[in-house]
């Protein structure tokens, strides 16, 4: 009888765990770039690279010098064409290691903080603002950031450096506001700018009812770790987006509840 020797398919824990972190990290990749423009980039990419192999086959010599000088400079051009892309990976990998993740663990231990206890007294006035710009339809865009970055922020926007209050948030909003058409940076407990230009999100799977607002709200959790609160001008609904998800037409009870974890 025939035997067969299947020594070579000898596997460690450690070949397993190889194998299950390569297909975590490209399960992440793939989620960063599904429904973007980074998609199609890729796929173009991977185009160049097939026909590179088969003119290289073909011994078609003009082609496969120029499609091999851009193969000798392929991972330059990976990091400039996807800059952004990797931008948001290394923010997501930042995020899953921070401790800001296990909060549940430092008050179990420690106890809540005073901030922590002065939460909803601050959050207060932009659920009031909010409020009262859903009854009038007032479009608003407040995006909520844990570092305040000048370099980010500060040239497209005017500066304030404000007390977060329920009359000041409605008057920036206000449609005859010349500050109103843009977003509200909020940082450090103040609202520091207003009539900010956000980038807008590359994601072209987003309904189609979303205007700049939504997509600027997107684009800016998508491009930092800010989250982003929307107040539709159409319809008064309240939108939040993190992470460059977004949940649509939630309650101010929710909205209490992210803001109290977000902010």
């Amino acid at each position: 009888m025939q035997s067969f020797d299947l020594s070579f398919l000898r596997f460690t824990f450690f070949d397993v765990l190889d194998v299950v972190l390569v297909a975590i990290i490209m399960y992440q990749i793939y989620n960063l770039i599904r429904g973007t423009i980074a998609a199609n980039i890729f796929i173009g990419l991977a185009i160049l690279c097939a026909l590179y192999f088969v003119v290289k086959a073909l011994n078609m010599r003009l082609l496969t010098g120029i499609l091999g000088n851009f193969m000798n400079v392929g991972i330059i051009a990976l990091i400039v064409v996807f800059q952004q892309e990797i931008r948001r990976f290394l923010l997501l990998v930042g995020r899953n290691a921070s401790l800001q993740r296990n909060k549940a663990w430092w008050k179990y231990f420690f106890g809540r903080t005073e901030e922590e206890k002065n939460n909803l007294a601050r959050i207060k006035p932009i659920v009031d603002a909010c409020k009262t710009m859903k009854e009038s339809r007032t479009g608003a865009l407040i995006v909520f950031a844990k570092y305040y970055d000048e370099e980010f922020f500060h040239n497209s926007c005017e500066y304030l450096d404000a007390k977060i209050t329920k009359r000041l948030l409605e008057s920036i909003f206000q449609k005859h506001s010349p500050l109103h058409d843009g977003a509200v940076i909020i940082a450090e407990n103040k609202i520091k700018s207003a009539s900010c230009i956000l980038p807008l999100t590359d994601n072209t799977n987003l309904p189609p009812q979303f205007g700049l607002r939504h997509r600027a709200g997107i684009g800016i959790s998508e491009a930092s770790d800010a989250t982003a609160l929307i107040v539709s001008e159409e319809t008064g609904e309240i939108a939040y987006a993190k992470q460059g998800k977004v949940k649509m037409n939630i309650s101010f009870m929710e909205l209490e509840k992210l803001l109290n974890k977000d902010f």
